[in-house]
């Protein structure tokens, strides 16, 4: 077993200026957050995504044995906020890499928390 330096990383990612469509789409969202935890070297346990109806917006999370993956998107503002934490060897910022890549933000903002 390797031995870290802290628990886990937990980064706080702010999207802005993402497509409206992409972020009322609740199973093309759970694909990607399901695809970039994989990318991210982690191990999925479950997914639970909840649409709030037309025109509104998804909250979502990818349980992970290494931790969660979750989102809440406001399509109305075309904007999320997600949260990767991640402990072991899983590399969350290969899975927020892949969902920048997915959602294509016109910005981004990342707050990086180190835990334990």
């Amino acid at each position: 077993m390797t031995a870290h330096a802290t628990t886990g990383r937990h980064l706080l990612a702010d999207f802005s200026g993402v497509r409206a469509d992409l972020l009322a789409d609740p199973q093309a969202l759970e694909r990607g957050m399901v695809e970039a935890a994989q990318a991210a070297g982690a191990r999925v346990l479950s997914a639970h995504f909840h649409h709030f109806g037309a025109g509104a917006g998804v909250t979502g999370v990818v349980m992970l044995s290494e931790s969660h993956i979750s989102i809440h998107s406001w399509p109305e503002h075309r904007y999320a906020a997600l949260d990767i934490f991640m402990c072991g060897a899983a590399r969350p910022e290969l899975a927020l890499e892949r969902l920048r890549a997915r959602l294509a933000p016109e910005s981004v903002r990342v707050t990086t928390v180190e835990r334990g």
